[in-house]
């Protein structure tokens, strides 16, 4: 049960939709829901579990991801503050097991929805239907997007489109990438040999530079104008 105004004002503020619910629901909701915090590192949900609850983040980020029989990983997608699991909505309407691992990336916090009830209100709320279609529309659209980089997407562009992200959000130039090699194959679904061999051929190319778990980025538009190559037809 949430009655605490400070936490119902937080949530709302991440979740507006919800004050769109009926009265009787909103009531029901803040009457049922749980809040949660869990540490960086944690376990949200492994694979083949059942999924009894539905989580909406509040602050910090989530990672869903898949290791394969040979113990490579692959990102997925993350979870941001204002955003549910698509794999839990998807488990928790069709009745089947979570497909793959969700981890705190960083410290979280979370309130948690019992299933039955999430189920429930979507024929009972336009919002809170709106708001489960939409997680489910905005996620289909992502994984998409990762299919066809990891199908047609050569290795050192992918890798350079990543690094770029990382770094644009530190700033133009001179940006130091606190990261490791096995980091990174965990993030695209590679290897770490063929991570460093990828990043070697980079640095060569003067795109970056290696030091010691770090990646320095003297030009992030130069990286990114890599990673969309200029074409031009007569």
């Amino acid at each position: 049960m949430i009655d605490s105004p400070s936490k119902k004002q937080a949530i709302l503020a991440h979740f507006p939709f919800i004050g769109d619910m009926p009265s009787g629901l909103q009531k029901i909701f803040f009457d049922s829901a749980l809040f949660l915090r869990l540490s960086k590192g944690q376990t949200i949900a492994s694979e083949n579990d059942y999924c009894k609850n539905l989580s909406l983040l509040i602050s910090g980020q989530a990672r869903v991801y898949k290791i394969a029989a040979s113990g490579r990983e692959i990102t997925l997608y993350r979870i941001n503050p204002g955003e549910s699991c698509v794999f839990t909505v998807s488990c928790i309407m069709g009745s089947t097991r979570f497909p793959a691992i969700a981890e705190a990336d960083s410290d979280i916090e979370a309130i948690v929805i019992p299933a039955d009830l999430a189920r429930s209100w979507i024929s009972l709320s336009p919002a809170w239907c709106s708001f489960i279609f939409s997680v489910i529309s905005k996620r289909l659209a992502s994984v998409i997007t990762l299919l066809e980089e990891v199908a047609f997407e050569r290795l050192d562009i992918r890798i350079s489109a990543y690094l770029a992200h990382l770094a644009a959000s530190q700033g133009n130039s001179d940006i130091s990438l606190k990261i490791t090699h096995q980091e990174i194959a965990a993030e695209l679904g590679t290897s770490r040999e063929v991570v460093t061999r990828t990043l070697k051929t980079l640095d060569e190319q003067n795109l970056l530079s290696l030091g010691r778990k770090e990646i320095l980025i003297s030009n992030v538009q130069r990286l990114y104008q890599y990673t969309h190559p200029i074409t031009s037809g007569k």
